[in-house]
C-alpha cells in the first residue's frame, strides 16, 4: 500500500471513531451527572421551596421518567444538536451560552497555548543543548516544578504577588469596568479593538488577559520543556548530527536547522493532550482570576446543578478535545513519514 493511500486510510478510520469517543463522552457526562449526591429542584429553587415548585422543576429536567427514558430523551436531543435550556441564565439556550461566553475562554487558551510553547521549547532547546550544566539542571527543575504546581495554587500566589503587591496587571476581570468594553465583532477583546482600531482598547484588554494566561501558560510549558529537552538530546547524539559537525557546519546551525526540527515532531503529538490539559486549567484558572468565560461557567452550573448546561458544556467541550486530538493525529502522521499505518 502507497503512502498517501495508507495516510487516507488513516484519516477514515480516525474520522469513523470520533462518533464512537463523542458516544461514549456524552454517555460517562450523563450517568456521573445522574450519580451525583443531591437534588437539582434543591439547588436551584432553594431547599426551602414549595414542594409543588420542585416537582414542576423536576418534570421540566425530565428527571421525574425512568433513567433509561431520560438517556433516550438526552440522545435524541442531541442527534438534533439541541443542548436545551439553561435554568440558571434567564432561559437562554445552551448553544446562547456558548457563544455568549466561549470567545473568552478561546482567548485566554490561544494566550497560554502560545506562552507554553514559546517557554517550554526555549527553556527545553536551552537545556539540551547544554547537558551537565546549570542550564541543564534548571530545565529539568523547571519542568518538574512547573508540571506538579497545583493551577489554582500558583494562580492565587501569583495574584498575590503581582496584583495585590506590584499592582502591575489586575486581580480579576476581562476588561476595565469603568471603559465601554470592545464592539463585539468575533468576541475576542484582543481581535475587536485591534479591527476597530482602538489602541487604548486593545493594549486594556492584553493587560488583563497577560497574568492569567502566563499562569497557565507557564505551568502547562513543563510538558514542553521536557519532551524538547529529552529528544533533542537523544537527536544530538544522531549519526547525521556527527556528520553534519564532521563537515564543519557551525553548531548553531546543526541544532536549529538538523536537530531542532526533528525534536518537535513529538510535541505536535502531544498537542492534542496538552490541550484537553488546557481545557481543564482553564476551568480552575478563569474561577482563581474571575475570568468570564465558558469554562467558569461550566463551574458555576456545576454548583447550582444545572442539569442542561452541564452536559451542553462538557459535550461541548469533549467535541473539541475529540475535534483537536484527530487534527494533531492527522497532522502528525502527514509530517512523520515514519508512522507506520
Amino acid at each position: 500500500m502507497s503512502r498517501s493511500k495508507a495516510l487516507q486510510y488513516y484519516i477514515i478510520i480516525r474520522l469513523l471513531l470520533a462518533p464512537l469517543m463523542l458516544w461514549t463522552i456524552t454517555t460517562v457526562v450523563f450517568l456521573l451527572l445522574r450519580a451525583t449526591p443531591g437534588d437539582p429542584a434543591d439547588a436551584i429553587l432553594g431547599g426551602r421551596a414549595p414542594e409543588s415548585a420542585k416537582e414542576e422543576l423536576r418534570k421540566q429536567l425530565g428527571l421525574d421518567l425512568p433513567l433509561w427514558l431520560q438517556y433516550l430523551n438526552y440522545m435524541g436531543s442531541l442527534l438534533r444538536l439541541d443542548l436545551g435550556k439553561s435554568l440558571t441564565s434567564q432561559g437562554q439556550s445552551v448553544w446562547q451560552v456558548i457563544v455568549d461566553y466561549f470567545p473568552a475562554t478561546a482567548e485566554l487558551a490561544v494566550c497560554s497555548m502560545v506562552v507554553a510553547l514559546t517557554v517550554g521549547i526555549a527553556i527545553g532547546t536551552l537545556s539540551a543543548s547544554r547537558p551537565g550544566t546549570f542550564f541543564d539542571f534548571g530545565g529539568r527543575l523547571f519542568g518538574i516544578i512547573t508540571y506538579s504546581l497545583p493551577m489554582f495554587w500558583a494562580g492565587m500566589l501569583l495574584q498575590l504577588i503581582f496584583a495585590v503587591q506590584l499592582g502591575w496587571f489586575p486581580s480579576s476581570g476581562r476588561f476595565a469596568s469603568s471603559l465601554p468594553s470592545p464592539e463585539r465583532l468575533t468576541g475576542l477583546y484582543t481581535i475587536d479593538s485591534l479591527l476597530s482600531g482602538d489602541l487604548a482598547q486593545f493594549f486594556t484588554a492584553l493587560h488583563y488577559l497577560a497574568l492569567p494566561s502566563i499562569t497557565l501558560g507557564v505551568l502547562l510549558s513543563g510538558i514542553f520543556e521536557r519532551i524538547v529537552r529529552v529528544n533533542l538530546k537523544q537527536t544530538l547524539q544522531a549519526d547525521y548530527v556527527e556528520a553534519a559537525r564532521a563537515r564543519g557546519i557551525p553548531e548553531r546551525k546543526i541544532l536549529v536547522s538538523h536537530a531542532l526540527k526533528n525534536a518537535l515532531i513529538p510535541v505536535i503529538t502531544v498537542l492534542g493532550l496538552t490541550f484537553a490539559s488546557l481545557l481543564g486549567g482553564a476551568i480552575l484558572t478563569e474561577v482563581t482570576f474571575s475570568w468570564p468565560g465558558l469554562a467558569n461557567k461550566l463551574y458555576e452550573a456545576i454548583s447550582l446543578r444545572d442539569y442542561p448546561t452541564v452536559q451542553g458544556l462538557l459535550v461541548f467541550f469533549g467535541s473539541i478535545v475529540v475535534a483537536a486530538s484527530i487534527l494533531i493525529d492527522i497532522l502528525n502522521a502527514y509530517v512523520d513519514p515514519r508512522i507506520r499505518y
